[in-house]
């Protein structure tokens, strides 16, 4: 069977040239919504560590704190450059290049091998960097305990987004969903047995919940994997085929549209990062605030987030059919639907700010009313920007599937670093608006970078983002 045949019949459900609106918008809602799920799912697992980690008692949740703070912005610098694997299959399967998508894969694994050789080294000089920042030395060693078994998760949690990429690109989200929720449940179990020491098992405290981590992510990418190679629609593109061989231009070309993908969740990540630091200069009461502010807009995120990588898709696969109706009708369908789902979520935070955050801070507790107080006011903050936040992680995805991600990083942490944070400083501190400045100039860099990506989205032919259609 000729490679052209195989793909073929491995793609019965390709999208076709001259999809109208509705039957866009059908097939976005499709794939987007287990994505949506699954991310909220992603979430829980750190839930779950967070949780039990409590249980274990403060000295273990500041461990763990520190450990997570340490290691999340390098694996989720990771988790974006392997991300490029998502609008390379996309536009391979656009051309209908069954070839292209399973070296595409096949690099996307040697690349998340490649990062994680890259990236344990630093995470294992974790103790020496908490000492050069003043952190207490017994959490410092503690955190270090769990790093040194958490850095084996990089392999397979990033193999996990490699096949996420491959399997979102063929519409198959319901599959993630199911593995991932199966993830959260493999996580739970685990700590509860190993971090505490049940059923006759040895006590292994945060030593246990690194064993958690890597076992559920190795789960993970066992089940993706069973499945792409045992499903008829799957494997058939043998993605495993001669895995050792080498194919140079591709791994490059996933670490060219990837590492500026990487960069641009980093400066992200940090943003907000910084902007907790600033918090917790104010007090208790505005650092706790904060975090119960920060984690709704986190949640409600989730769907734009979502929409984005189903935008990367469905942009992806119209490029490489060389459909520039089909591009247009696939950013802006997903781009009305986060921004429209971001314009409930802000009036829900506006409107019934005081009832949200009562769930996560008890009311009748004296000493939580001022915390109660900030939270409300910073929640509805929140609903002010969620619509920008929601426009410029949609844009941002929809440029990746046109494989456009260098100047976008730039806009990127140009947006968020030299206006967001200056703006949250100087409002914050300057002027003396305290958390309701640092909450604006967040918002600032949000509505700015949201400006500029979806700018060059609506202009992308101008720009010549789509001079390879043209071709």
């Amino acid at each position: 069977m000729s490679d052209n045949v195989a793909a073929a019949r491995a793609t019965p459900q390709s999208p076709k040239a001259g999809t109208g609106w509705s039957a866009e918008l059908r097939a976005t809602f499709a794939l987007a919504w287990p994505l949506v799920i699954a991310q909220v799912a992603q979430n829980a697992l750190q839930a779950t560590d967070v949780l039990m980690m409590g249980w274990l008692g403060p000295e273990a949740l500041a461990a763990g704190t520190l450990a997570s703070s340490f290691l999340m912005p390098l694996f989720l610098f990771g988790v974006g450059a392997v991300g490029a694997v998502a609008p390379l299959t996309a536009q391979a399967r656009g051309r209908r290049d069954i070839k292209a998508i399973r070296r595409v894969v096949r690099q996307g694994f040697w690349a998340a091998i490649a990062l994680a050789l890259l990236l344990t080294p630093i995470l294992l000089q974790i103790r020496t960097v908490y000492g050069w920042l003043g952190q207490d030395p017994v959490l410092a060693a503690r955190a270090e305990e769990y790093i040194q078994i958490a850095v084996l998760m990089l392999v397979p949690a990033m193999g996990v987004i490699v096949l996420r990429s491959f399997l979102s690109t063929f519409d198959s989200t319901r599959i993630i969903l199911v593995i991932t929720l199966g993830g959260v449940i493999v996580n739970a179990i685990t700590n509860y047995l190993l971090m505490f020491g049940n059923f006759g098992l040895p006590r292994l405290e945060l030593r246990g919940a690194a064993i958690a981590t890597v076992l559920t992510n190795l789960f993970m990418l066992g089940a993706m994997l069973t499945y792409v190679l045992r499903h008829r629609r799957f494997k058939r593109f043998n993605i495993l085929i001669r895995f050792w061989k080498p194919d140079w231009p591709r791994f490059r070309e996933i670490f060219r549209i990837g590492t500026p993908i990487g960069l641009t969740v980093l400066a992200e990540v940090g943003l907000f990062a910084a902007a907790a630091i600033l918090m917790g200069r104010l007090g208790t009461d505005e650092l706790a605030a904060h975090a119960v502010a920060l984690q709704c807009a986190s949640l409600a995120f989730m769907v734009p987030l979502g929409l984005g990588i189903a935008a990367t898709v469905r942009v992806g696969v119209a490029c490489g059919r060389k459909d520039q109706e089909g591009i247009r009708k696939a950013g802006w369908t997903s781009f009305m639907l986060g921004t429209g789902f971001m314009a409930v979520s802000a009036l829900a935070f506006i409107l019934f700010g005081p009832v949200i955050v009562s769930l996560f801070l008890d009311p009748s507790l004296p000493q939580n009313q001022n915390a109660l107080m900030f939270a409300a006011t910073y929640l509805a903050i929140a609903g002010l920007f969620q619509i920008v936040d929601g426009a410029q992680v949609v844009a941002a995805h929809a440029l990746r599937g046109l494989s456009d991600t260098k100047v976008p990083m730039v806009m990127a942490i140009f947006g968020y670093w030299l206006v967001g944070l200056p703006v949250a400083w100087l409002l914050g501190y300057v002027l003396d608006m305290r958390g309701v400045g640092i909450w604006l100039g967040l918002a600032a860099g949000l509505a700015f970078v949201a400006v500029l990506l979806v700018g060059r989205f609506a202009l992308r032919e101008r720009l010549g983002l789509l001079r390879n259609i043209d071709a």
